[in-house]
């Protein structure tokens, strides 16, 4: 006996046996039941979604010899026919290879003749979205106004081809792609019917490299049927799509929270060694950060079944979740860079290092001081270095004589949602001893400059203004228009700081209202302000650039001077 295809085999006959339509079903039992039938239809969707099989369901309903029904008897002449495609009332053109007019002329001057076996005549046009200017305008009078016993049925995965005029002639449905769940569980369905053993895991790889469609699914299943001798095993599917193994990103994450960066580069080197495609490896590490950050924010929403949830919700909580989104930018931006890459394991491996280079600070870097890098780091950071740089930043002001200066300045750090630095020893944040803090306990710039946080802590505290420090509470005030900042994390992480600045464990307390005075934000803002206006002022009465606005006309841009 010939072997049929899973695809084939398993089409669905009946509306109920249709998967993952169920908004188009409910619409269409509706109208059969009540027998409100329209005389055109359009399914529009993707590959694989169900477009045929729903118009020869539909055929069946209208002829089946039961009469007109949702649910066709399936044993009757009409519909054994339909099913095996010899039914002489259904025609299914592929508009694809019949776009011309005169083709579609033809075939509409036969509609004007009775069926000739069932209670309709159907019209299946697939892909119509392939007909010609000319071809359309000739089906439009047949259309909107067909002979009583003629139905069409057209199908197409581009809708937006399709003359708005033929649109309006139609009910037009749209077919949802599928879910990799509810398509994970048909295949297991269908296979518990074959007798056919399948690991779970490897049917939901199949379902996820189906992208939404069933026929694509069932093809990988028979595919991954025949690589694995009779048995759809997860290592083999993988094999044969080759997927990337999430042991294999785990390996890689697990190294880069112990800052093993010889572990990060052996993992490429041993997917390197499998010929597994890294621009998939970058897909599905985007895919995971995405899973580890909904484990973060909505664990519940986390499927009990998921084979690596344990695994995942563990990962989750060793992850600052500011960096998780970092990750994510990274994984994708290398994803993209990866065909400018000298090669794709370069591009993989640099992507890799990013992902190293801008990962949290750990304890374990701290015991490793005698790296240049971490030496270089430990300068920069340093109150001395900050100092400087800070002096540096002062705008010099330029006589009149010489000309202007070009060049920028560093301006107030925008927000940064990296992760958070190490912090340091209270003692060297408060420049003495940890329990006898130095600078006024009142002076809320002078606290917040000390305290080096960063990311969305940083930016909560330079919108704060400190109200009091009660003992072992420290109270401040944020304006109720940047309430946005006061998340759990950043206000812990700003807690956190405070107790080790004034050496004593204290309890952060938030009030929302109007500030009084400048906050630091406010303070940076302002003086951007007026380095901007001396900046412009100085050029103004620059006599070189006065002699050129006189000699030109010119008009000098403030939006383009930058203090020095």
């Amino acid at each position: 006996m010939t072997y049929q295809v899973l695809a084939r085999k398993w089409r669905p006959k009946t509306f109920d046996s249709l998967v993952g339509q169920e908004h188009v079903v409910r619409a269409l039992t509706h109208a059969l039941t009540e027998k409100r039938l329209h005389h055109a239809y359009l399914f529009t969707g993707t590959r694989g979604v169900g477009k045929t099989t729903l118009a020869r369901i539909l055929a069946k309903s209208f002829n089946c010899e039961s009469g007109i029904t949702a649910t066709p008897c399936g044993v009757c002449s009409a519909c054994t026919e339909i099913d095996s495609g010899r039914f002489v009332d259904l025609l299914e053109v592929d508009a694809a290879t019949n776009t011309k007019v005169d083709e579609m002329r033809q075939l509409l001057e036969n509609a004007v003749y009775a069926p000739t076996r069932g209670r309709f005549k159907v019209y299946v046009i697939d892909e119509v979205h392939m007909l010609s200017n000319s071809a359309f305008n000739a089906m439009l009078k047949t259309l909107e106004e067909p002979p009583e016993h003629v139905k069409f049925i057209l199908a197409t995965t581009d809708p937006q081809k399709i003359p708005v005029t033929v649109l309006s002639r139609c009910l037009q449905f749209n077919l949802k792609q599928m879910t990799p769940q509810l398509i994970s569980g048909h295949l297991k369905e269908i296979l518990a019917v074959e007798a056919i053993a399948a690991e779970p895991g490897a049917l939901i790889l199949l379902a996820r490299s189906a992208c939404g469609s069933m026929r694509d699914a069932l093809s990988l299943l028979d595919q991954a049927i025949a690589h694995g001798a009779g048995k759809v095993c997860e290592a083999q599917v993988r094999e044969m799509l080759g997927s990337v193994d999430l042991d294999y990103l785990f390996s890689l994450l697990d190294a880069l929270l112990a800052g093993d960066v010889a572990g990060m580069l052996q993992v490429a080197d041993d997917m390197a060694t499998r010929s597994l495609s890294f621009d998939a490896a970058l897909q599905e590490l985007a895919s995971l950060f995405t899973r580890l950050q909904v484990a973060q924010l909505a664990p519940q929403a986390i499927a009990d079944d998921l084979p690596e949830r344990a695994r995942l919700l563990d990962m989750a909580a060793r992850f600052d979740p500011e960096y998780v989104q970092l990750g994510y930018q990274i994984a994708v931006h290398g994803r993209q860079e990866l065909p400018l890459a000298p090669d794709e394991q370069a591009g993989f491996i640099m992507t890799l290092l990013r992902l190293y280079t801008f990962r949290p600070a750990l304890a374990s870097d701290a015991e490793r001081p005698s790296a240049p890098l971490s030496a270089a780091k430990a300068v920069a950071a340093s109150p001395v270095a900050e100092a400087a740089e800070r002096t540096s930043r002062v705008p010099v002001a330029t006589p009149a004589s010489a000309p202007p200066a070009v060049g920028r300045v560093a301006e107030p750090e925008p927000p940064s949602f990296l992760p958070d630095p190490p912090a340091a020893a209270p003692a060297e944040l408060a420049g003495g001893p940890a329990n006898q803090p130095t600078a006024d306990e009142s002076d809320w710039h002078t606290i917040l400059a000390a305290l080096k946080l960063g990311g969305m802590a940083r930016e909560l505290g330079q919108h704060c203004q400190l109200l009091r420090v009660d003992g072992a509470q420290v109270v401040l005030c944020l304006s109720p228009t940047h309430r946005h900042l006061q998340m759990k994390p950043a206000q812990d992480k700003l807690q956190q700081s405070l107790s080790e600045y004034f050496g004593r464990p204290l309890q952060l307390s938030i009030e929302l209202h109007e500030t009084v005075g400048d906050t630091p934000a406010a303070t940076a803002q302002r003086r951007k302000h007026e380095n901007q206006e001396r900046a412009v002022a100085s050029l103004e009465q620059d006599d070189f650039v006065r002699e050129v606005i006189d000699l030109f006309d010119a008009t000098l841009i403030e939006s383009s001077i930058k203090p020095v």
